[in-house]
């Protein structure tokens, strides 16, 4: 247990200089895209946050795969569902929602009047299921056949900071005062950080028995791929 806390916390660590470049280039975005209506920014955020599902799957089902004794499908589907479907929502929607409620931006915008957390914080698997859950499943089938984790994890951090980038736009609704855009910063860096390590990392790792080669950046873990 202690060598599986100890490989947790050094992966958090490493990860956090790339996460900090993503919620930058995720800032940028919002600076570039700041007029856009709320439409369309939900448009983009159902490219993005599918996408992110889908290499979050093919990342956490390989982690799976490349190092568990067991490689039933159905272990490596069940993982690769709960865990990207779970973490993708935490970091694309369930963050950013948060932000925008303690940023004080229009959350009205969201949706109707009487709509509820699911419409309001988009929780994609439920609003977009048609896009998400497939996307969840493509994940995992390429995993089975041919687990990958290092380039899969870098696309699929910088694609939910852009996921998390277009949610907070559909609530600044054309207005993103440079407080608030600061502020987004900070919420941008937990939303991917977090969850994404969790998913990649954390999460498979309760699943197998050691935690040699966890490090989707490390040598041994390419090694394991070939």
């Amino acid at each position: 247990m202690q060598n599986k806390l100890t490989a947790i916390l050094e992966e958090l660590k490493s990860h956090a200089p790339f996460t900090l470049f993503g919620a930058l280039t995720g800032i940028v975005c919002m600076l570039l895209f700041r007029n856009l209506d709320h439409d369309t920014s939900e448009r983009i955020f159902y490219v993005f946050h599918p996408t992110h599902v889908l290499l979050s799957a093919l990342v956490t089902a390989s982690m799976f795969k490349l190092h568990s004794r067991s490689r039933k499908f159905v272990l490596v589907l069940l993982v690769g569902i709960f865990g990207s479907l779970g973490v993708a929502t935490l970091s694309d929607s369930l963050i950013p929602y948060a932000g925008e409620l303690l940023l004080g931006m229009h959350i009205h915008l969201h949706a109707h009047e009487h709509a509820g957390l699911v419409q309001e914080a988009h929780i994609g698997f439920i609003e977009g299921w048609y896009l998400v859950i497939p996307a969840a499943i493509l994940g995992v089938l390429i995993a089975y056949f041919r687990p990958k984790t290092t380039f899969p994890h870098a696309g699929h951090v910088l694609l939910s900071t852009w996921a998390s980038s277009f949610h907070m736009l559909m609530a600044f609704g054309g207005d993103v005062p440079t407080w608030k855009l600061a502020g987004s910063f900070g919420f941008l860096f937990l939303a991917v950080w977090l969850p994404c390590c969790i998913s990649d990392i954390v999460f498979p790792l309760l699943f197998v028995n050691s935690p040699a080669g966890i490090g989707c950046s490390h040598k041994t873990h390419v090694e394991a791929e070939q």
